[in-house]
């Protein structure tokens, strides 16, 4: 399952920048649609496109693996 990193790179942009980032502060400097936003940031494999992905790293001056991780699914349960 690919687990997006959004909260920990919003709270590592809000350190950096001594400041709180809202999500509509994200949502408005990315294009991305703040329903977008918080699908990533709350629901585990969460179905984005390349284009929002482009659009995050862009904004976070970061590349996609900095963005999402892959984390192994255990099938035993």
């Amino acid at each position: 399952m690919i687990r997006f990193r959004l909260p920990e790179l919003i709270a590592d942009k809000a350190f950096k920048e001594r400041r709180v980032v809202p999500l509509a502060e994200v949502a408005q400097a990315t294009g991305v649609h703040r329903a977008t936003l918080s699908k990533i940031a709350n629901q585990p494999g969460a179905n984005i496109g390349t284009d929002v992905i482009d659009k995050l790293c862009r904004y976070f001056g970061c590349q996609p693996g900095d963005l999402l991780t892959y984390v192994e699914e255990d099938h035993s349960i």
